[in-house]
This record gives structure tokens, sequence and C-alpha cells, in this order.
């Protein structure tokens, strides 16, 4: 395992340092800074992803033949972490992170050729239909349907928890073409704009009052199958090379940031409660080792090899950490957590949107399975 930078990747870092410091303007900072859930609205968010589109850094992870930078899987962590650290409010990132990598996996010439350059130019953006009403971690039991009729599926039913469909111009979705077959078997994936006839929106304001999820409906929407992703009745399959994009991430410059946010908040209230110090510390160190098993999975993946169930070990850590961060926030807060107070603002705001961390993207008890089967062989 090398976990030590070499010198081209510190180079690199001190490169991407040097583009956020000149690009990473005021008002980009204070949206990231001021960021309760896990977008930021919609004018950062296109202005940044434009500014990295127009520098050809806005999707490391994609081949360069469409468009990607050619990093390596260091130098891809490092940006990732480096924009964590400096606060960058993100890009469009289902289109991006999701949508795109499919597209690029199991989508025909054609398909390729339409919509990954509007994806990368930020015209196109992105949610992900998947989760329904009683189908959330069991996904393959979802229940809208896709008719065939002719060359055209015909979609009704319904996504819920859909994030940012408010700010979106497409949907990928799941939708279950044979209900006659097991349930992986039947199930295929397909690409729609939104302004498709029949296809409605219902926003859902969670406990800290943003408009972040909705609830989407297809009544009757006419979707041409040259629109689908992959065979018909093989839709899982995408699903699950998507959902590896989902899960894991860049946990640990995230934490540093958040922690450093929450000494400033205990300095600036004088905090008085006997052992906040001592929490501040067991923060740390459990930080330092997510840090320490994000460079032993980037260092297998450089090497080529597994990292085997670091994923689910990064993001079952990581969110746990996200909340307990949120919770000291409060505690350094005190009394102003239930004033005026711009800070008390952002932290209850975290608090309160951060209670999901740990279903979403998998929860934690999926994740415990997964590492139970996969790395415990229970």
């Amino acid at each position: 395992m090398h976990l030590q930078l070499a010198d081209a990747d510190l180079a690199f870092r001190q490169e991407v340092r040097d583009f956020l410091d000149e690009h990473l303007t005021d008002d980009l900072r204070a949206a990231g800074a001021n960021r309760t859930g896990t977008f930021c609205d919609l004018a950062p968010t296109a202005k940044w992803h434009a500014t990295l589109h127009r520098k050809g850094w806005v999707a490391p992870d994609w081949p360069t033949e469409h468009g990607g930078t050619g990093w390596t899987t260091t130098q891809r962590h490092i940006f990732a972490s480096e924009c964590a650290a400096a606060g960058a409010p993100g890009t469009h990132s289902f289109g991006i992170r999701m949508c795109g990598p499919v597209i690029i996996r199991f989508g025909t010439q054609e398909q390729q050729a339409h919509y990954l350059p509007k994806i990368l130019s930020g015209e196109h953006r992105w949610c992900q239909g998947y989760s329904e009403p009683g189908s959330g971690s069991d996904l393959a039991s979802l229940q809208t349907r896709a008719v065939s009729d002719g060359d055209d599926y015909i979609v009704n039913g319904t996504k819920i928890w859909t994030s940012l469909a408010h700010q979106a111009t497409h949907i990928f979705c799941l939708v279950r073409t044979d209900p006659e077959a097991k349930p992986q078997r039947g199930i295929t994936f397909l690409l729609i704009d939104r302004n498709t006839p029949g296809l409605t929106m219902k926003p859902i304001i969670n406990i800290a009052g943003d408009h972040e999820f909705n609830q989407v409906f297809f009544d009757e929407v006419r979707v041409p199958k040259s629109q689908r992703i992959g065979a018909e009745n093989e839709g899982w399959t995408v699903a699950k090379y998507l959902l590896e994009f989902e899960r894991g991430g860049n946990y640990a410059a995230g934490l540093w940031a958040r922690l450093n946010w929450v000494r400033d908040l205990a300095s600036e209230t004088a905090v008085q409660e006997a052992g906040f110090g001592r929490k501040l510390a067991e923060v740390e160190i459990e930080i330092s080792a997510v840090e320490m098993q994000e460079q032993r999975a980037i260092s297998a993946l450089a090497l080529g090899e597994s990292p085997g169930t670091a994923a689910s070990m990064i993001k079952l850590q990581g969110s746990v950490l996200i909340q307990r961060l949120d919770e000291l926030a409060i505690e350094a807060l005190g009394p102003l957590a239930r004033q005026d107070d711009p800070r008390a603002a952002v932290a209850m705001g975290r608090y309160l949107y951060d209670r999901s961390v740990t279903i979403f993207g998998g929860t934690s008890e999926i994740q415990r399975n997964i590492m139970a089967k996969t790395a415990l062989g229970l």
C-alpha cells in the first residue's frame, strides 16, 4: 500500500489549489459555506459547473474520448478532496456522476452523441427516478409500469424523494416492463424529458425548510424506446452499475472542514460544557480513521486492485460522523441555537437535514449487511 503522494501528485495538488484560489469566488464560497443540505442552489451550482467545464475538469471520472480529464485515480481523489476542503458548491452531479457513466457504459453511439455533450455543458440537468412509496432499500419491488406501444412505452406510476427534480430537465428512471418476471428481471432503464406530457411533480419540503425532494407522477407518459438504456428487462444490471457511483465518495476532506467549522463556533461562543474538547478530539481521531480507509481504497485502485468493502465502510462511518459533528455544532451554540442567528440557521438546518445521511445512498443497515456478507462471510 502506497500512501505518500508522489512528486507529480504533489504538483497536481498545488495546481488544483491555485485554480480554486483563482476561480472559487466569494459568492461561490459563501454558497458552499451556507449549504445545509447535500446540494447548493441552482445558480451557484450552474456557475461552478460552467467554470469547470471551461477548464475541462467537470467530468474527472469520464474517459478522455468522452470529455474526461485522463487523471489517475489518485489525482481524481486529490481534486475531489481539495474541492470539498475549499467548500466548492458542486456540479450537476446526477448527470456527471451517475447518468453520464451509464450512457458511456451501456448507451448507443447515438445516445452518447446526443446526451453526453449536454451533460458536460450543463444544458441537461438530471435527477434520479428510483425510489417509490414502498420501494426504497428494496428497490427491486418498484411498481411504476411501462407498457410497450409500438415504438414507445406508456409509463404510469410515481417516484418519491426525487432530489432536485424541480431543477432538472431530465430524469433517468427504473420502470417495470415485465410484471410476470422475477423482480430484478422485469425492470428497464429509461431516459425521460421532464417536459414530457403527463409528467408532473409535487414538492416535498423537509424538516429543515428546504426544497430538495419531490414526488414525480407519470400519467400515460409516452417515452420513445430510443430513450431506453440497455435491453428491455435488463435495467437491473444498469441500475447496479450506477449505484457504484452513488456510494462511497470522498468523506474525509468534508469532515475535516466541518470539524474546523465546529471548532470556530466553539471558539466564538466560548462553550463551557465540560468534556466538549474531548468530544472534538474523539471525532478528530475517527475522521483520521476514515481518511486512512479512503487512502487504502485509493491505493488499491491505483494498483489495479479491488478495494473490497471500503465503499460501504467509508459511507457508514462518514455519514455517522456528519451527524455527530452536527450535534457538536448545536452544543457549541448552546442557547444561540434557538435564536435568530445566522450561524444557528446553518447549524440547525444541517442538523435537521443530516438525519437523512444514514438513509440515502444505501442505509447504514444495508452497508452493515454488505460488510457482514462480503468481508466477514456471514
